[in-house]
């Protein structure tokens, strides 16, 4: 079967959609109208072991490109996202019907994954191998690198496509096949993403929708030999402690709510129209909201000024119309950011605007983008990912007190500050415990710049080179021509 039907229990092997064996589904639906729109496979056993047997077989195929054949490929790939519009339309209306995002965030994505995939072609025709200097004569030396053999890519609903092509482009460029679990919540999308493969060899990637079960499948089996994972925390450690036993290399990325300093020498105007961006920016439902405040004493009070009214100025609504914060992606995920919000108000915090299911909206799983004023350290929210419209500012003395409450939750995967004094910037790069710094944009990335899992948010490098090695290895070669019994 060459397309996908959202009514179709399919799940993808390059170049086309199979039927699922599995006799698990689940029903999909709008998070803003509640209207069913599909049904997706939840894949079981036998489409594991089916879509693992043809990867083995491509990987081998794959292998024998050398780099500058893979890049030429996977150009092709980035060029085909380019180009094919109408074919994007439709991947940036089903993910806006499956995750509630607008029409533009979709398509803004669909324009990074061309970027990424671009990226690792280039890395992937620059392969070359090390020929190391010899200590003794007539002895070669050198060191290349190697694929894994098949990669297995669990996902989250944040960025579903980008961060899947983060992780899949590498591991192509690599010379590995692909296995793709993706979110839930974000299947139908992924699925039509995968017909950008099909300039690539056959069963070379492929699309498992599936539960936790799917996932378990995938990564405990011993025909798979590298994990990438994208998700929740709870089944980060749950994939980690897995890998480990098997002693299976994974590359982990796990939510974090990013904190912000905002420093006596911020431009408040630039740091308020900033946070707006980062803290609700795709609804707050990113790996790298920014979530929690820390703002010096002296600008708190027309900081929070500014800052609510451009979150006050945010339109509530549709993907397929004019606003910036559609629903959540799930009855659960909002249950979720109520009970926190709900929390922190018990607890002693203010409420600026917001915190409220709209009026308008009473059908889907909307909230109102919500600031908060006085958090404190007993909040679940000071501590918990709080993944929604839902920003909290903290009141600090002074620059070396944000440093320390910034650095005090276990997820470290960026941080931000907001100042003009350069000293202060560069101290906070130095300080703040964190993979990723923002100093005055939070909004900045290059795909050329590696990003490493710190504490809570990860393991491994993602992006860059060392996203590329994540997914081979390297295998070192001694060679004594011809041999000489006392050189042995």
């Amino acid at each position: 079967m060459n397309t996908a039907h959202a009514d179709a229990v399919l799940y993808f092997v390059n170049p086309g959609y199979l039927p699922s064996a599995s006799r698990r589904t689940r029903e999909v639906f709008d998070p803003a109208t509640l209207e069913r729109i599909g049904v997706i496979p939840l894949c079981d056993k036998a489409d594991v072991d089916a879509a693992i047997a043809v990867a083995d077989a491509a990987r081998i195929e794959w292998r024998a490109f050398d780099g500058r054949a893979r890049g030429r490929l996977l150009h092709e790939v980035a060029e085909t996202i380019e180009q094919s519009v109408e074919h994007g339309l439709e991947v940036a209306c089903l993910m806006g019907a499956e995750t509630g995002r607008s029409f533009s965030d979709a398509m803004a994505e669909l324009a990074g994954c061309a970027r990424v995939f671009r990226h690792y072609a280039e890395l992937a025709s620059e392969e070359s191998n090390d020929v190391l200097s010899s200590l003794r004569s007539l002895t070669l030396q050198h060191r290349h690198y190697e694929p894994y053999g098949i990669s297995v890519h669990i996902l989250g609903v944040s960025q579903p496509l980008l961060l899947m092509c983060r992780t899949v482009a590498a591991s192509l460029a690599a010379g590995n096949s692909c296995i793709v679990k993706p979110a839930e919540t974000a299947a139908l999308c992924t699925l039509k993403f995968m017909e950008y493969f099909r300039g690539l060899p056959s069963g070379l990637v492929s699309c498992l929708p599936g539960d936790g079960l799917t996932a378990q499948l995938l990564v405990q089996s011993a025909a798979t030999h590298v994990v990438a994972f994208s998700g929740g925390a709870a089944a980060a450690s749950a994939v980690a402690v897995t890998c480990a036993e098997l002693m299976k290399p994974c590359v982990i990325e796990t939510g974090c709510s990013a904190p912000v300093i905002v420093s006596r020498h911020a431009l408040l105007d630039v740091a308020a129209a900033c946070a707006v961006t980062a803290a609700f920016r795709l609804g707050g439902q990113t790996c790298t909201s920014a979530k929690r405040f820390f703002v010096v004493d002296e600008v708190h009070d027309p900081f929070v000024e500014r800052f609510a009214e451009g979150v006050r100025a945010l339109r509530t609504g549709y993907s397929r119309g004019y606003s910036e914060i559609g629903p959540l992606v799930s009855e659960e995920a909002r249950k979720k950011v109520i009970g926190l919000v709900e929390d922190a108000l018990a607890k002693g915090a203010t409420r600026v605007c917001g915190g409220q299911i709209p009026a308008d909206h009473p059908i889907g799983w909307f909230y109102e983008p919500t600031l908060l004023t006085e958090l404190s350290d007993d909040m679940d929210i000071y501590h918990e990912e709080c993944f929604g419209p839902v920003a909290a500012v903290r009141r600090v003395r002074h620059f070396d007190e944000a440093l320390e409450l910034a650095n005090s939750s276990p997820c470290k995967q960026g941080a931000v500050l907001f100042s003009g004094d350069l000293a202060e910037a560069i101290t906070a790069a130095d300080r703040l415990e964190a993979g990723l710094i923002w100093v005055n944009n939070p909004l900045i990335y290059n795909e050329a710049l590696t990003v490493d899992g710190w504490t809570l948010s990860g393991l491994g490098s993602d992006v860059g080179l060392c996203g590329l090695n994540a997914f081979r290895r390297s295998k070192t070669v001694f060679i004594n021509h011809p041999a000489r019994e006392w050189q042995c």
